[in-house]
């Protein structure tokens, strides 16, 4: 299949803009593009779903092998005539010395040409010793051409060609002008979710005009067409709970909705119904056997939910029932007795005691390896063993945490709820800042399913 790499020199370079005007453009010619994005990640990916009309899909060296990530890869672009994948970073950026899991090495181990966006703010001649030196550090890396974002004006890019021309053989692929109206509003954690806001689809519109008059998509499109497509291995097994069928309530509305496109699928094939519903607007939580609540910014709407009183006694109610529940990051922060940002409090469902304190700077960004105590509540399912791969991304601290708390994992790599510890075990509940992946052999999904039928006496 034909498919593409973006990526860039560093971050905030506007390579999402760009995919996301990509991912529209071609559809609107009548393409079907199936969007990836490298990490962990779910802010980016609601933006190239949309416009691309596909699910986004995760593609992720920490919790995947690399097998698994061509497998992923090729059973997901099934179908579809072009495949776009998104970077994150700067193209060579890596934890590893060698570079192991940077973008480079994913844009080779895909067989994917690279289209390098540059913000070219600021720079004309220099140019020139950038490209060069990302042409010469890694000879095996196809980069296929350069996008030039922010230009100033035509006589701005006409000399940015000329100089990429005499110096390299690279591509000129387009010159993308400045435009401030096109950018996404970003806040702590990066860009605004698409679900929270109502101008998401005009704004993509917008994008793909942009990017549409500016890049030569024809060239984009040979260029994407010689990309060399990675050889599927078999994907992992992923026991799957058998059992009844069950009815699970996911928290989805303004302030919630980072979910996996592949781990609601999963729990969809485990025998879970999944009925959305609003903590923002509902009246009360559905009828359901258990809940998710996953992550969000709550903090962006906590007047909204302290004022859903109803709704918050309610899934109060089914925690001291017993019933089932499995919360994320603000999930976490939703079930706390208050929700502080600044000099605002409000009060948030109450059962876990403490209080959720919004801090200025990150407290918990990137991956996490956690091991699983002997509470952790989830029977085993033959997957992955103890140790789990997963990540976090949170502003937030947990304020004087209850010292009788039971714990889920013990953190080996990050942050957690205390530097020690994270997820709480309360009951039949589970919330941690930890973002789980069905991937890699851990089947979550299959375990929290095994769980809630367990409660229902199977």
């Amino acid at each position: 299949m034909a498919h593409l790499y973006l990526s860039a020199a560093h971050r905030s370079s506007g390579k999402t803009t760009v995919s996301i005007g990509l991912c529209r453009a071609f559809r609107d010619r009548g393409l079907r593009v199936q969007p990836f994005k490298k990490g962990p990640d779910f802010i980016d990916p609601m933006w190239l779903g949309l416009a691309a009309g596909q699910p986004c899909y995760n593609l992720d060296f920490h919790t995947m092998g690399r097998a698994e990530i061509s497998t992923t890869f090729a059973l997901e672009s099934a179908g579809a005539d072009l495949g776009l994948i998104e970077g994150n970073v700067g193209l060579f950026d890596s934890t590893d010395l060698e570079g192991a899991n940077s973008n480079a090495s994913l844009a080779k181990h895909l067989g994917a040409p690279v289209v390098l966006v540059i913000d070219c703010q600021g720079m004309t001649r220099g140019i020139a010793p950038l490209l060069l030196g990302y042409l010469a550090f890694d000879p095996d890396l196809h980069i296929g051409g350069v996008v030039f974002n922010k230009v100033g004006n035509s006589r701005h890019a006409a000399n940015l060609v000329r100089v990429v021309e005499h110096y390299t053989d690279l591509p000129v692929l387009g010159a993308l002008p400045r435009d401030a109206s096109l950018t996404i509003a970003e806040r702590h954690l990066g860009l605004i979710p698409s679900n929270e806001t109502e101008e998401a689809a005009a704004l993509i519109g917008r994008i793909h005009r942009w990017v549409a008059d500016s890049l030569d998509l024809d060239r984009l499109l040979d260029l994407a067409a010689g990309a060399c497509a990675p050889t599927p291995a078999d994907a992992p097994t992923r026991p799957r709970c058998a059992g009844t069928p069950v009815r699970i309530g996911i928290a989805r509305d303004a302030a919630f909705g980072f979910y996996y496109p592949d781990d609601l699928r999963a729990l969809a094939l485990g025998g879970a119904e999944l009925v959305a519903f609003s903590p923002l607007h509902d009246p009360a939580p559905p009828a359901v056997d258990g809940l998710l609540l996953g992550g969000g910014f709550p903090e962006c709407w906590m007047a909204e939910l302290e004022a859903n009183r109803s709704m918050r006694e309610g899934i109060a109610d089914f925690i001291g029932r017993g019933g089932p529940v499995y919360a994320e990051c603000g999930g976490l922060m939703y079930l706390c007795q208050g929700l502080r940002w600044g000099e605002e409090r409000r009060a948030m469902v109450g059962v876990l005691a403490a209080e959720a304190q919004m801090q200025p700077k990150p407290q918990g960004r990137g991956y996490v390896n956690l091991r699983e105590t002997a509470a952790f509540p989830w029977p085993a399912t033959g997957d992955a063993g103890p140790e789990v791969q997963a990540h976090e991304f949170h502003h937030s601290v947990v304020v004087s945490p209850d010292p009788g708390w039971t714990y889920a994992y013990e953190v080996l790599r990050g942050v957690g709820i205390d530097g020690r510890f994270d997820g709480v075990v309360q009951g039949n509940l589970l919330a941690s800042y930890a973002h789980l992946r069905d991937v890699g052999g851990r089947n979550w999904t299959g375990r929290y399913l095994a769980h809630v039928r367990r409660c229902l006496g199977e």
